[in-house]
């Protein structure tokens, strides 16, 4: 009988063992990328041999890529989000906890080692006894079949993806705390222009109202005049409010109220970032969000195998020895030791038979998830090619856009100038004067606008690139830029 039963154990284990591998699916997958960017492909030829196999460099240092706008206000405030960014704690906490996971995971593997002590009592009906007993216990699980190390590397690239998670956050911060800043000083030059063109209206509203004394025009010229100048005001009044709400969403990023931050008002310097004739080959291996998609695709990979060595049997060793006596005071006399090896309770090797389909399905659950990984990454990678390629075209063309509204802007100043003199003479009516008023006006902030897009645009680029790029290893600032 005896035979007949470890014989239909072996028979068992042997199904079972025929019926699942431990091979996990690949930790990274092969995508069919360009091998150039297409805004750059019609100015460059040299790009084709800067490319090469991706691998990850997203824990690089980058350096303070915001200094190369040279502006000390800026790297000032970056400096203040990234110290009391309530955003950045946040993340680090995350990074904490994945570790102090992982921690978990390990201490699974490691022999582990405990001590009791304690009486204790039992009797029946005709007596009582009490045994007092000091053990120490150990034990030990064999990683058979890499249950305990996938589960481990698994635990342990959720940290790195966490730390991926991190820097991710913290590129962010510093690209919304530069793109919030050039939001606000595109504004001021808005406001500038504004003020400009109030000046100059309440000047051309006193030569109106003298020359109506006069009987030179009649009133409708005032009140044209008056209109021009109320509409003025009232847009400054819109831009004023406009850039209290970039003011405010700044002070959140520094991790202050409000009322405990205002940024002084400057207008915009002009931003140009000349790109590099071949962008290098690491450009978007330093993206912290593609690492993190990658450690998370790598660590479901590692899941797989801990689904599968579920089917497989498991083996514990344990051990125990110590004192006991049923006397207080003879319990720590060499006579009194005892020891035992195995379990004290259940079995050393134990194989999972019948579990109602539960295997089968962590199984199922593990290959869906890698699966949702795989994708997952796939779509970060195509985003952060397309995050590129929107910010180098942006780019290319506010350039066009800036240099027509510079000769746009010129035109109606001239404009402006001609239609003051003509209205002077006596050679036409105001009207005249308030649509080139209009255009110049209207011109000018345009440009500001464009010049303000082109500055958070050119942030978009280097946190597209995870947080910028080099030819020869020095950081981002080194770039040739102006």
């Amino acid at each position: 009988m005896k035979k007949y039963n470890l014989t239909l154990m072996t028979l068992v284990a042997a199904l079972v063992l025929a019926g699942c591998s431990t091979t996990k699916p690949p930790e990274q997958v092969e995508m069919k990328l360009p091998t150039q960017y297409r805004e750059l492909a019609a100015d460059s030829t040299e790009l084709d041999g800067h490319w090469k196999p991706a691998q990850p460099a997203d824990g690089s240092d980058r350096g303070t890529w915001w200094a190369i706008f040279g502006d000390a206000k800026l790297n000032g405030l970056i400096t203040q989000a990234t110290q009391s960014s309530p955003t950045l704690v946040m993340a680090m906490a995350r990074v904490k906890d994945a570790r102090a996971t992982a921690g978990l995971a390990d201490a699974d593997r490691a022999f582990q080692l405990g001590a009791g002590f304690g009486p204790t009592r039992q009797g029946n009906a005709s007596s009582t006894s009490t045994q007092w007993q000091a053990q120490l216990t150990a034990s030990y699980e064999v990683d058979l079949f890499g249950r305990l190390s996938d589960n481990s590397r698994a635990a342990q690239l959720d940290v790195q993806a966490q730390e991926a998670a991190y820097r991710s956050v913290l590129l962010a911060l510093q690209a919304d705390v530069a793109q919030q800043y050039f939001s606000i000083r595109s504004l001021d030059s808005e406001l500038d222009v504004l003020q400009q063109t109030i000046v100059l209206r309440q000047e051309a509203l006193r030569l109106v109202e003298h020359r109506y004394k006069e009987g030179d025009i009649s009133e409708l010229d005032v009140a044209q005049a008056k209109t021009e100048l109320a509409s003025a005001q009232a847009e400054q009044e819109g831009v004023e409010r406009n850039r209290s709400l970039h003011d405010h969403a700044l002070a959140i990023l520094l991790g202050k109220a409000p009322a405990q931050f205002s940024l002084s008002t400057s207008p915009i310097t002009a931003v140009t970032i000349n790109i590099p004739a071949g962008l290098p080959s690491d450009l978007l291996e330093r993206r912290p969000d593609i690492a993190q998609a990658q450690r998370q695709l790598a660590a479901a990979s590692a899941r797989i195998g801990v689904a599968k060595a579920a089917f497989f049997p498991s083996l514990v060793l344990t051990a125990s020895g110590g004192v006991e006596s049923d006397a207080l005071h003879n319990l720590f006399k060499w006579s009194s030791r005892s020891w035992l090896l195995g379990p004290l309770v259940g079995s050393i090797l134990n194989l999972p038979i019948l579990d109602g389909g539960r295997n089968k399905a962590n199984l199922a659950r593990a290959d869906a998830n890698y699966e949702n990984m795989v994708a997952n990454y796939r779509q970060q990678v195509l985003v952060g090619f397309q995050d590129v390629e929107d910010n180098l075209s942006s780019l290319r063309t506010l350039d066009n856009q800036i240099r027509y509204q510079e000769q746009a802007v010129n035109a109606a100043e001239l404009a402006t100038r001609l239609a003051n003199a003509r209205y002077r003479n006596g050679s036409t009516s105001y009207i005249e004067v308030i649509d080139a008023q209009r255009s110049s006006l209207a011109t000018q902030r345009a440009k500001s606008q464009t010049v303000g897009l082109r500055a958070l645009t050119s942030v978009g680029l280097i946190r597209a690139l995870g947080g910028g790029w080099s030819d020869d290893g020095k950081d981002v600032a080194a770039v040739a830029l102006k």
